[in-house]
């Protein structure tokens, strides 16, 4: 009786180690939050309302917000694998209303435009983003040396 007790734990323990746990770090609004945004009427104050301040900020006070969430998923002893990356970035103009709403997804390590809604054609500051996604994975030591 005893050893089929342990037979009965030793497989449960190996059937339930091979299932997949996911876990979400950090917060992205949803769409149906983000629709409610109406671009160059918003306030940052409003926005704070509607959709709570973020835990990212752009570099200059009030310039942009930023909202980063992830998806990552353990299975069994297998190191945590991040399967899903967004990024929403929502742009002001000098006067405190909002003038961009964009949301940045990461597929195969490239960064993706998933969504942009725009006052106008000159969009800037999406150097930002590129660079906060864009370079993971991308460091080259050789580089850094000034070598080929």
């Amino acid at each position: 009786m005893l050893p089929i007790r342990g037979l009965v734990f030793a497989l449960t323990l190996l059937v339930t180690g091979c299932v997949p746990v996911y876990r979400h770090h950090g917060y992205v609004p949803p769409e149906t939050d983000l629709a409610m945004v109406q671009i160059g009427q918003t306030n940052q104050f409003e926005l704070e309302s509607m959709i709570g301040r973020p835990g990212s900020q752009g570099l200059l006070e009030g310039s942009s917000w930023f909202y980063v969430g992830s998806r990552w998923r353990h299975y069994g002893a297998m190191p945590p694998q991040e399967i899903s990356r967004e990024v929403v970035a929502i742009h002001f103009s000098p006067d405190g209303t909002v003038s961009n709403v964009e949301r940045f997804g990461l597929e195969q390590g490239r960064v993706v435009v998933l969504s942009r809604r725009v006052t106008d054609s000159n969009v800037t500051s999406i150097g930002l983003i590129r660079q906060l996604i864009g370079n993971i994975g991308n460091y080259n030591p050789a580089a850094a040396l000034g070598e080929d």
